[in-house]
């Protein structure tokens, strides 16, 4: 999008210039891939093209923050085998969600859309089966193999049929949020005896099983873990290994009791939040592990260097910073997330480089689309940054709108909100309350402790925030 509001543009209008996202869209994945292969796409050489066609694994898990990463220096977590990603792919330091909560952005990456287009709009909003479209649907008609494994959490208390899915691997236990320990799993909608304890390492077992399934056909594997949400119950073995850690890394206006102030208690823990920040970090501890396990089958068999592997968060987390605690805050400790994708030689350009475009968990779908040599189809919102794997040069979005609706039982503690994030800027306004909009310098102020609303760069600066925000909400029809 670029940040240029009210781009989009009626078919039939060629002479009216058209956004970065459309002609994207227009050009398609087959004129890339083509360039890429030096073929071009008769049917002989579309089959032969068909046989390059990745397979695909996206791992996500829950409330994972951004600089929660041995790769960006995290003081003593360590996590070498998302690092290896890293190392081995390419990090994206400026990566975002449209919204911080884990069932309208776990949308969000399965259909590319803004929740205000999907209609997941909170943690209890149901999945419309009828209405959205996910990846695997296209996919699965390009002949891969799919599976779904882990958190689904539409809302949860039950499962949906998933067009394009072969294998679903699921649970229901707390409305969808699964239990660290003996979590009843459901494949294909059958209750199945637990072979492992643990749902971390249960997860991973079904994921190296469909891994090793043989097959002729590319595969797409989606790994949805419950960890690292709430409520922090490590492995074990892993159980105390941060105990004795140096927490004054943490926001100086942080405090041990801090789930106990400003009504935090309601995310669901109260008590000393660096005990609890410590189990946080020790079951990343435990993902970590469960993704090497994966990486080792992929070698095993080959596949590895065959394999387009994206890592993400569903959303941030505040720990403490604002003297605040959990998520749905536009604040950057909530929005931004882990993205760690590394890929085949033919796909990206420099391996172990950090890039600093802003992408968002809508550039998911689009992305494994053109990855896969399949148009992107139109009703998705995101920008594939194929474009960015391949070249450090590529250009970035310049401005992307931030929504969060009512969540229950929340809405009264965080009203609902829209927020215009740039490079340089964040304007927020809060719906239906009191609450002043604030105006942030992220160069200036990473932490965002400054208000600029009332200041006289902040009054010169939000009508034009506003403009573009307003802009953006027409294009990608975001509620207001």
């Amino acid at each position: 999008m670029d940040g240029k509001a009210g781009n989009s543009v009626p078919c039939g209008y060629s002479h009216t210039p058209i956004s970065r996202r459309d002609t994207l869209k227009l050009m398609g994945s087959a004129a890339v891939m083509a360039g890429m292969s030096g073929i071009g796409f008769g049917s002989d050489a579309f089959a032969a093209e068909k046989q390059k066609q990745p397979n695909i694994i996206f791992i996500l898990t829950d409330d994972h923050r951004w600089d929660c990463l041995g790769a960006m220096g995290h003081p003593f977590l360590k996590t070498p085998n998302m690092d290896r990603i890293a190392q081995e792919g390419i990090l994206f330091e400026n990566a975002f969600v449209t919204t911080s909560l884990c069932s309208p952005s776990r949308a969000s990456f399965l259909t590319g859309q803004y929740a205000s287009v999907h209609g997941v709009q909170n943690n209890a909003t149901m999945w419309d089966e009828k209405r959205n479209i996910t990846f695997f649907e296209h996919l699965k008609k390009s002949g891969y193999d799919t599976a779904f494994i882990g958190k689904w959490h539409m809302p949860g208390g039950q499962l949906p049929n998933l067009p394009g899915v072969d294998q679903f691997v699921s649970f229901t236990r707390k409305d969808g949020q699964g239990d660290y320990w003996d979590c009843p799993i459901f494949v294909n909608h059958q209750l199945t005896p637990n072979r492992k304890r643990y749902i971390t390492e249960e997860l991973t077992d079904y994921a190296i099983d469909f891994v090793n399934a043989g097959r002729d056909n590319p595969f797409c594997l989606y790994l949805s873990h419950k960890a690292v949400h709430h409520d922090w119950k490590p492995p074990e073995h892993l159980k105390g290994m941060f105990d004795g850690a140096d927490l004054s890394h943490l926001a100086p206006e942080s405090d041990k009791y801090n789930t106990w102030t400003n009504l935090n208690w309601l995310e669901g823990t109260m008590g000393n939040m660096h005990d609890i920040y410590r189990r946080y970090c020790e079951c990343l501890v435990s993902v970590d592990e469960q993704i090497g396990r994966l990486l080792q089958a992929l070698e095993t068999r080959g596949e590895l260097d065959n394999t387009v592997i994206v890592y993400a968060g569903d959303n941030g987390y505040i720990w403490g910073e604002h003297r605040m605690y959990a998520k749905h805050y536009p604040y950057e400790e909530s929005i931004r997330v882990p993205y760690l994708v590394r890929a085949p030689e033919r796909l990206l350009h420099n391996p172990g480089r950090r890039a600093d475009q802003m992408i968002l968990n809508i550039d998911l779908a689009p992305t494994l689309m053109e990855i896969a040599g399949i148009p992107i189809p139109e009703q998705m919102q995101g920008e594939s940054f194929l474009p960015i794997m391949q070249s450090k040069d590529a250009p970035g979005r310049d401005a992307w709108i931030y929504e969060l609706f009512r969540d229950f039982p929340f809405g009264g503690r965080v009203p609902p909100h829209k927020a215009l994030r740039t490079r340089q800027y964040k304007y927020i306004e809060w719906e239906r309350c009191q609450e002043q909009p604030e105006l942030y310098d992220l160069l200036s102020d990473p932490r965002e402790m400054k208000n600029l609303i009332d200041s006289k760069v902040g009054r010169e600066l939000v009508q034009i925030l506003k403009q573009q925000m307003s802009g953006l909400k027409e294009e990608f029809h975001i509620i207001s």
